[in-house]
């Protein structure tokens, strides 16, 4: 003979003798559904700061926010230091392209954060200034000062986001 051998009952759906049969464990709370912001960033020509905070505000917040960016003035390609700028954070921008503000739908937008440093009103959503000097033309370090302050301004906005 091999040995004894055992059948064992599938798991009963009524208890047996009394013993309740055993509890699944409580789920764990579900986490509240965050309604994403619709933001859009706006600067001169789309070819750096609005592409530089769309770049961040896409790899650091796209838990809390749909992003998007436009120029008041387009350029006709985005400046190669925002790639290059962008990559050393790690992120990759290869298909961002300078976009219109005029093309961009009026209502289509919680937010628009103004980076061009000029007046801008956008009728029935709230528009949030940001003072940053444009770095077109401008020294790679400076461009990297830039860089930092927009990526500060950004985070700043995702965790007002994250705590509201």
């Amino acid at each position: 003979m091999r040995g004894p051998s055992r059948i064992v009952p599938a798991k009963p759906a009524v208890p047996l003798f009394g013993h309740a049969a055993p509890q699944p464990a409580p789920s764990p709370r579900a986490l509240p559904v965050v309604q994403k912001k619709r933001v859009l960033f706006v600067c001169i020509g789309n070819s750096c700061r609005s592409q530089l905070a769309e770049g961040f505000a896409k790899a650091y917040g796209s838990d809390v926010m749909i992003v998007s960016s436009a120029g008041l003035s387009p350029a006709t390609m985005i400046s190669p230091l925002t790639r290059q700028t962008l990559q050393e954070f790690g992120i990759d921008i290869a298909d961002h392209f300078p976009k219109a503000l005029d093309l961009m739908p009026r209502d289509g937008f919680d937010w628009v954060v103004n980076i061009s440093g000029e007046p801008l009103i956008w009728p029935a959503t709230e528009v949030i200034d940001w003072c940053v000097a444009d770095p077109i033309g401008r020294s790679d370090e400076f461009y990297r000062e830039i860089a930092n302050q927009v990526e500060a301004l950004v985070m700043r906005l995702i965790l007002e986001l994250r705590s509201a």
